[in-house]
């Protein structure tokens, strides 16, 4: 039997993320590019040209990759900035039109469900309740769940400021204490709202955190002090509030080329590290969190879990359908 494979790819503000996966599950190839389709599109709510070019070139990256792997079902999805600029919809039919793969832009529910899917393995069943943050480039969603093997979404928010949007909105490439406390009031104004829409003061006591994205993980291998940065290796690291604060200090005398030329920020995320840092320590401080697990796992892997359940059901019912057909042909008369 030829062995099936899924795939999903999960398209944000700065980055395009690829994952294959096997029939059970297990990852045969992942991979996440830069495409940083939201630069620029602060002022006229327009993906540019170079942006528009850099999406595409990458969704042909990932329609070859794809076309070497038996894969029986995909989905790909666009977020924030899909959801923001006006000639969105000019990009998906470019990508279409090059590659035949369908970008299918998610509501803010939407984005927040498939990232408590997959990001909640690594906290499932360690609390009554469980709270993830994925933190993109142009929005960040925050979700509260009553956690178990199937988790249910009791409240959530989509902010509508991630790390490249609020890098580009409060000017904060590099530190500066007026436009970052205009960040942290913004951020905070969100979080308050958040937790008095879902009662989050009666269950503050009995809830894991988690926190999935690029920013994360990369602040997990910055306060380990790694020689280098490995996403996979971060993977399920826990990482305390206070340390991110920590970071943010030594972060404010830093220029983008010190960043830059940090193993664990980079050239491509030296701009908006410092946004997204601030950002992810203002919301765990006004939700209380002492401990947050950075978490790989996002949508991408909600949607493959999703593929492969459907796919198991599909072939259940054409079983089935087989059998009858089969018993119907066998009757004598």
């Amino acid at each position: 039997m030829v062995e099936k494979f899924f795939a999903a790819i999960d398209l944000g503000t700065n980055s395009c993320r690829l994952l294959i996966a096997d029939s059970k599950g297990r990852a045969v190839y992942q991979d996440s590019m830069s495409t940083r389709l939201g630069e620029g599109m602060q002022a006229t709510s327009l993906l540019t040209d170079e942006a528009m070019a850099r999406g595409l070139d990458c969704f042909e990256q990932f329609h070859n990759v794809m076309k070497d792997c038996n894969i029986v079902a995909y989905r790909a999805i666009g977020t924030a900035a899909c959801r923001a600029a006006k000639n969105a919809g000019d990009f998906i039919r470019k990508v279409y039109d090059k590659t035949g793969i369908h970008i299918e832009v998610v509501t803010p529910a939407e984005e927040a469900r498939l990232n408590l899917k997959g990001a909640i393995s690594h906290v499932r069943n360690k609390s009554e309740y469980a709270i993830v943050v994925d933190q993109g480039g142009g929005s960040t969603e925050i979700v509260l769940a009553q956690n178990g093997d199937n988790p249910v979404m009791l409240n959530a928010v989509s902010i509508p400021w991630g790390s490249r949007t609020a890098a580009d909105a409060f000017q904060l490439e590099t530190y500066d204490k007026l436009n970052a406390a205009r960040l942290g009031q913004e951020i905070k104004r969100w979080v308050d709202g958040f937790k008095h829409s879902g009662n989050f003061d009666a269950i503050k006591d009995n809830v894991s955190f988690v926190a999935t994205s690029s920013t994360p993980l990369r602040l997990a291998s910055l306060i380990r002090k790694s020689d280098r940065y490995d996403r996979e290796k971060c993977d399920g690291l826990q990482i305390k509030t206070k340390d991110i604060f920590k970071v943010l200090d030594d972060l404010k005398t830093a220029s983008v080329e010190d960043m830059a030329k940090n193993p664990n920020i980079g050239f491509q995320r030296a701009p908006i590290f410092l946004s997204g840092v601030i950002m992810l320590g203002q919301i765990f401080q006004e939700l209380g969190a002492e401990k947050i697990v950075a978490s790989l796992r996002s949508a991408k892997d909600g949607i493959i879990e999703e593929l492969i359940q459907n796919d198991k059901i599909k072939s259940r019912l054409q079983k089935e359908i087989s059998v009858n057909q089969k018993g119907k042909n066998g009757k004598t008369h």
